[in-house]
Order: C-alpha cells, then sequence, then structure tokens
C-alpha cells in the first residue's frame, strides 16, 4: 500500500489520469438545463470533434474563461442538442486540467446523447468523484478541501452549509498547517541536536520544551473539542422519541414534520419499526427518530423493533420522553426512564386535553434533573414551548459548546486524537528526561496523523474510499 508524503501535493500522473474522462454533472431527470463536463489533456480536442459553432471557431483556439454558442453533433453529422460551451484551459479550472463543460437542454435524451457523443470522441467515462479527486491528486485542493464539497452538497441547513463553506475555503487546512509547522520546526531542532552533538547546538533551556509542546496541544484539543458539535450540524441531532405505547410518539413525529409519515391508530404497538426524518430547527438539523413503544410483548415483530428502540436510545444525542397524563405514572415509564437519565433530555407530558392523573409535582419527583412539559399534540398546544426547549438545550453546554472552528468529520477527529496522544506521550517522556531522540519519534507520530486530514500521509486506498462516496460527474 503506497502513501503520499509530505510535500507531495503533485504526483505524477497514473495511466488514469492521463485519459480525458466526461461526465453529466447534474442531476437525473427534467430540467431547464444539464452539464455534461470533460476534463483532461484531450478535453479541447475532443470538444472539438463533437461541436460546431455558427462561427467556425474551434474551441482549443478560443480563450480560457470564455463561453460560446453552438451544437452538439454525432459521428454522422446530425445535430443532437444546441449547446453553450464553457472553455477552462489548464491550470485554471477546478481539476486544474483542461476543461469543457457542455450547458445542454435538461432532460436524459439529450444530455445522454451529448455524453455519448463525447464518449465516442475518445473520452472515458468519469468514476464517481473523479473530478474532485484530479483536483486533489494535482494540488488544486487539499484532501479535508475535497471532502468539504460533498458536504456542501449534502447540507441540510444553513449552519451546515456555512460549515462546509469554511472547510472548503481553506479554514481547517490553515489550522492544520499551521500546527504541522510548529511541530516541523521543533522536530528539526530536536534532530539537528541528536545529529550534530559536536556542533555545540543550542538545547532548551528549562520548561521551554514542555512550553512548545503545551502551546501545541491547546489548539488540537479545541478542534478536538469542537467535532462533537461538528457532527450535530453535519449529520443531524439524533433525537429519539422513546415512550411506552400509545402515548402519542407517532402523532409528535408527524406534527413536527407537518405531514403523515408515521401510521397512527389508538391501537398500542402500531409502530413496529424505527423511523427517521430530518427537521431543520434553527439551522440544526434534528434527525428525529419516532420508535416502537418500549414495553415487554410475546408478539416477535414487536420485539424486534422493541430492540431497535433501544438501539436507537443508546446512540442518542437528544430524548424526547413521552408520558400519558391521563394513565398516570406506570412501571414501564420507570423503566424506560431508567434507560435514559444519563441522555440530554426533555420530559413531555402529552394528552393534556384528556382528565389528567398526574401532575408536576409527581413528575420532578420520580423522573428529576429534566426539563417537563405539558403539551397536547391533538390539540398542538404547547409545541412552541417544546422547540424553544429543544433549541435552549442544543446552544447551551450539554449539547453544542461555543468554538471559532468546528471539525465536523469522524475522520479529522480520530486523526487530532491521534495527534494529541503523541504529543502527550512525547510530553510525559520530556518530563522524564527521554533524550530528543525519542521525543522525535512521537512528534513524527503526530505530524503524520495530522497529514492524513490533508492528505500529505494519506494512504491510496483512503483516498479511494474517501472519493467513492462522491457523486459521478463531481
Amino acid at each position: 500500500m503506497s502513501e503520499r508524503k509530505d510535500g507531495d501535493n503533485q504526483s505524477k500522473n497514473t495511466p488514469e489520469q492521463e485519459e480525458t474522462i466526461a461526465a453529466i454533472a447534474t442531476p437525473a431527470g427534467s430540467g431547464g438545463l444539464g452539464k455534461v463536463r470533460i476534463s483532461g489533456s484531450r478535453a479541447l480536442k475532443i470538444a472539438d470533434s463533437v461541436f460546431t459553432s455558427p462561427s467556425g471557431k474551434s474551441l482549443s483556439e478560443v480563450a480560457s474563461h470564455t463561453i460560446h454558442y453552438g451544437f452538439i453533433r454525432d459521428k454522422e453529422e446530425n445535430k443532437i442538442d444546441e449547446v453553450l460551451a464553457l472553455v477552462l484551459k489548464s491550470p485554471r479550472s477546478f481539476t486544474s486540467e483542461d476543461t469543457v463543460e457542455f450547458d445542454c437542454h435538461g432532460g436524459m435524451m439529450p444530455l445522454n446523447g451529448v455524453l455519448e457523443a463525447v464518449l465516442q470522441a475518445g473520452a472515458r467515462m468519469a468514476e464517481p468523484g473523479e473530478f474532485s479527486r484530479r483536483a486533489f491528486l494535482n494540488g488544486r485542493i487539499d484532501l479535508s478541501q475535497a471532502e468539504a464539497i460533498i458536504d456542501l452538497i449534502n447540507s441540510q441547513t444553513e449552519k451546515s452549509r456555512e460549515l462546509a463553506m469554511q472547510q472548503l475555503q481553506g479554514n481547517l487546512s490553515s489550522r492544520i498547517k499551521d500546527l504541522r509547522d510548529d511541530m516541523l520546526e521543533l522536530l528539526s531542532q530536536l534532530e539537528a541536536t541528536c545529529d550534530f552533538p559536536e556542533d555545540e547546538i543550542p538545547g532548551f533551556a528549562g520548561d521551554e520544551l514542555d512550553e512548545r509542546i503545551e502551546n501545541m496541544l491547546s489548539p488540537l484539543k479545541k478542534l478536538i473539542a469542537s467535532s462533537r458539535e461538528g457532527r450535530i450540524y453535519r449529520e443531524g441531532l439524533k433525537t429519539v422519541i422513546a415512550g411506552k405505547p400509545n402515548v402519542g410518539k407517532s402523532s409528535l413525529l408527524n406534527t413536527l414534520l407537518n405531514e403523515e409519515r408515521a401510521i397512527v391508530t389508538e391501537v398500542p404497538g402500531t409502530t413496529r419499526d424505527v423511523i427517521s426524518e430530518i427537521v431543520n430547527l434553527e439551522g440544526i438539523p434534528l434527525r428525529i427518530t419516532d420508535t416502537a413503544g418500549i414495553r415487554t410483548t410475546d408478539d416477535q415483530v414487536e420485539k424486534i423493533g422493541v430492540a431497535r428502540s433501544e438501539s436507537s436510545l443508546r446512540s442518542a444525542d437528544l430524548v424526547l420522553f413521552m408520558l400519558d397524563v391521563s394513565q398516570g405514572l406506570t412501571e414501564e415509564d420507570r423503566e424506560i426512564f431508567a434507560k435514559i437519565q444519563e441522555k440530554p433530555l426533555i420530559i413531555l407530558v402529552n394528552k393534556t386535553d384528556l382528565p389528567a392523573d398526574l401532575d408536576r409535582e409527581k413528575i420532578e419527583k420520580n423522573f428529576p434533573g429534566a426539563p417537563v412539559l405539558f403539551i397536547s399534540v391533538e390539540e398542538r398546544r404547547g409545541l412552541k414551548e417544546l422547540k424553544e426547549t429543544i433549541v435552549e438545550l442544543i446552544f447551551s453546554d450539554r449539547v453544542v459548546g461555543d468554538h471559532d472552528y468546528t471539525v465536523t468529520r469522524l475522520r479529522h477527529r480520530r486523526a487530532l486524537e491521534k495527534a494529541r496522544e503523541s504529543l502527550e506521550h512525547m510530553q510525559q517522556a520530556c518530563k522524564r528526561g527521554m533524550p530528543e531522540d525519542m521525543l522525535s519519534i512521537d512528534l513524527r507520530d503526530a505530524l503524520h496523523e495530522l497529514g492524513k486530514i490533508t492528505g500529505e500521509t494519506v494512504t491510496e486506498d483512503m483516498v479511494e474510499k474517501i472519493f467513492s462516496d462522491f457523486c459521478v460527474g463531481k
């Protein structure tokens, strides 16, 4: 397994990179416009072989970053579509290669026709994420910026879009670069002391080395601390509606979504599986999950649903625990609370439109420490207060913190944590008086882990895996 090394942003082209690739770069279906993208050393030549302009201009001869009107023709010179051709010459393109983009009429027939003509002219069908991969391999973007592209495409709220744009613009990259520069400077001093002891190279006075390590650890820890918030913005806050059967869980989900997503009946146990949907709340995507009512049952299908509900609860970021005001507290309620009491929690006392057999004092005595809201999903009472309470809980320290930059990917967090562990090990070794050559081993390990984030030390298998998640045409 080969690996990209420090300073290897401009790799030698593989045979695949020497090929010119093409793909449809817009979603399937009918629309006003669609795009076919071509990139590679023969992009202009291939484009010229299928494109004709009323002016007679060749795309190879026109200036970069210009748009030209014309037609796409097949080998028999039949017109396929009327298009605009955007010419982007190397290195001033997304991939840093010659690129031509044909803006066609939307719809799969004209797009497929144009793509087929381009492929017959000598291009190869692009693999998922291959345009972005070429941008990375050609040094146009680093790996964290490439990952931000897919995060931007998949963003579901304004905040997640904002975080993806920050990463795409290099905010994380610059922080990692600063850290690696500090580490490389310290590493060079440590290794110089080891390699040239006779040259009287100045060592580190007093606690200077420990202080320099701590100055690198501090920003690392801040980035790691931001990663839980980043995951929530990127993936959604895992919010689970829990409770015994028939307390109104599915009705609450439907009300929050403003649609009949879950089946609602008066028969307990109707929900047999886990249902998840996204709700945008103040810029944070809530991935709300309606679970099967948790109870002991002999029904084999319902048992599976209960097991899945308990699994969802274990991974939840926030639990909405529903009670039925008309039923009083039951042993089932207490058993559910025992499973979730360590989670960020809101207690919802539903069905306040019915005669009450439960009051706030009794609830707070049995289920201490969580906010209690009395609601009626049927009459849509208390739902505004519920949303306000969720927002307040999210933006408190219990769920989301306050950070000047937010790490959004688990892969980045793991690399940061391993770098922190290496620096902490180095710090302890320094305090024990270990020699410089031993200290430099831990420092190299930390450098290696940070290089994984931006791509300097990532394996080719990892690059392949990351870009395989992209869509074709991006």
